[in-house]
């Protein structure tokens, strides 16, 4: 090999041997919290109750049948292609029942582990506070997408067998086929996802401020429910485009033919900005923590 050629820069085994193992540990860390997170009797319930919800909606539809341009939006049109009952029980969750679900599980995500003592356990190991909140914000992450998943998965079994799945007349009155139909629900559920994630990350946050779970769980319930009050006031439409639960229901976009590209953008930043400022305080907030559970 000449003087000139470039030598490939090789990594120390020593150093690579330590990046393999802490990538292990993250992910074993990762996994033993979802473990905890899906096993656990008590989410098991919530999730229960969420899949329970679009069985209800759509059996209570079977029973009235509804037609034409009778009820509310999403209702009406349920008859006519199970698809819909998908966004029906999105828009019925999103107010109260998932965040009621989010709040019970992440507001207890550190508070229950630092009042129950295994919270100061797991840091003993040595595990660095940054990559423990690094892991439960990460499974915060996938069981808020896992939450609503369940509900459209329930509702788009529940729907395809009392229903039937068709094309989908759009909000705009346009149709689609099928298979667009079912890559915009995808889309649908990513949205949701995104924004109830902003509530996820602050239900994180609070569970750092205190050793009490009940009082950090109730706190995060409090959020969405003093930011809905907030964005039923007519006088503060001011605020109104930046409170967190504003666009909550803006997957109602994603269902016209024209997809304004620029607005879904818009309000998907504004979630991912809310996650970002809670989980940074959370980060600050646990890393000076004093563990005494």
């Amino acid at each position: 090999m000449s003087s000139t050629e470039a030598v490939p820069y090789e990594v120390p085994p020593a150093a690579d041997a330590e990046r393999r193992r802490y990538r292990g540990a993250f992910r074993r860390l990762y996994q033993g919290e979802m473990r905890l997170l899906l096993h656990r009797r008590r989410n098991l319930v919530l999730m229960a109750v969420l899949a329970v919800i679009p069985i209800f909606i759509g059996v209570a539809v079977k029973v009235s049948q509804p037609h034409g341009d009778e009820g509310p939006e999403f209702p009406s049109r349920i008859t006519g292609n199970g698809l819909f009952l998908v966004f029906t029980a999105l828009a019925v969750s999103i107010p109260f029942f998932l965040p009621l679900v989010i709040g019970v599980i992440f507001g207890d995500a550190i508070a229950g582990e630092a009042g129950s003592g295994t919270l100061r356990y797991l840091l003993s190991v040595p595990v660095s506070r940054s990559r423990l909140l690094a892991v439960k914000a990460l499974a915060t992450a996938t069981f808020t997408l896992i939450a609503v998943l369940l509900v459209a998965a329930a509702a788009i079994i529940t729907g395809g067998f009392l229903f039937g799945l068709h094309s989908l007349v759009l909000l705009s009155g346009d149709t689609v086929g099928l298979g667009s139909a079912l890559v915009r629900t995808v889309a649908v559920v990513l949205y949701v996802a995104i924004a109830l994630y902003g509530l996820a990350a602050g239900g994180l946050f609070i569970s750092t401020l205190t050793e009490n779970a009940i009082a950090a769980m109730a706190a995060t319930v409090c959020i969405a429910i003093l930011f809905a009050l907030l964005d039923a006031v007519p006088q503060l439409s001011s605020i109104h485009p930046v409170l967190l639960t504003h666009n909550w229901l803006g997957f109602g976009e994603l269902l016209r033919s024209s997809i304004s590209v620029s607005d879904l953008t818009r309000w998907t930043a504004l979630h991912l900005s809310y996650a970002a400022i809670f989980l940074s305080l959370a980060w600050a907030r646990f890393t000076t923590k004093d563990v005494t559970g």
